[in-house]
């Protein structure tokens, strides 16, 4: 079940490269990710030992065929600009879910989000042949809501008091993608990607 956990799974855009996160990357990951804008909404609070300890457990995950976290890399620097993890996959459902998503704040808002989603879901829907692929948000997170409804996620509705984070108990926003929708989908997640590669660039 969910052997493709255990591939090495590199994912390349015009702007991003996606890698396996490795022991090797924690460190790395770990001084990029200290800016406490990043965590407001995470299921953590942003402390160096606590992201430490979640990318730890992300690589454990990752061996028990539960998740598979990326490192993000800006491919004009070379720089490590953010993380990313396939979360909850049922191969007998044929569903996964992307989550724990993050970007430094120089790369908010510039493209690198969408172009990010356009590579983890063409391998859900073209390598893994899912036929429904999930998002979640912090009720409150209207930043992470608009992203996921920018890239075409359907949005399903509130779940109450669902979690407990370290800023109290949350409502999430649940959203997908299917497989019907997919093709419609990606043409626009494409065109949005483009658009916003010309429009902003990194300072």
């Amino acid at each position: 079940m969910n052997d493709w956990m255990l591939e090495s799974i590199m994912l390349e855009g015009q702007r991003v490269l996606l890698m396996p996160v490795t022991e090797e990357d924690v460190e790395d990951i770990v001084q990029v990710s200290l800016d406490p804008r990043i965590w407001t909404f995470m299921p953590i609070s942003g402390t160096e030992s606590e992201i430490r300890s979640s990318l730890q457990q992300s690589l454990s995950d990752r061996e028990k065929k539960v998740a598979y976290p990326f490192i993000i890399i800006d491919k004009l620097t070379n720089r490590v600009i953010g993380s990313t993890r396939f979360l909850n996959a049922h191969s007998e459902h044929h569903t996964v879910e992307i989550g724990w998503t993050w970007f430094i704040p120089p790369y908010w808002g510039k493209g690198y989000n969408e172009e990010c989603k356009l590579l983890l879901l063409n391998y859900c829907f073209d390598e893994l042949k899912t036929i429904r692929v999930g998002f979640t948000a912090a009720e409150k997170n209207t930043w992470s809501r608009t992203a996921i409804e920018n890239i075409g996620a359907k949005f399903e509705g509130i779940l109450r008091n669902i979690v407990i984070r370290h800023d109290g108990r949350r409502n999430c926003a649940i959203y997908s993608i299917t497989e019907e929708e997919w093709p419609e989908t990606k043409t626009g997640l494409e065109k949005l990607a483009k658009e916003k590669f010309k429009m902003k660039q990194i300072i």
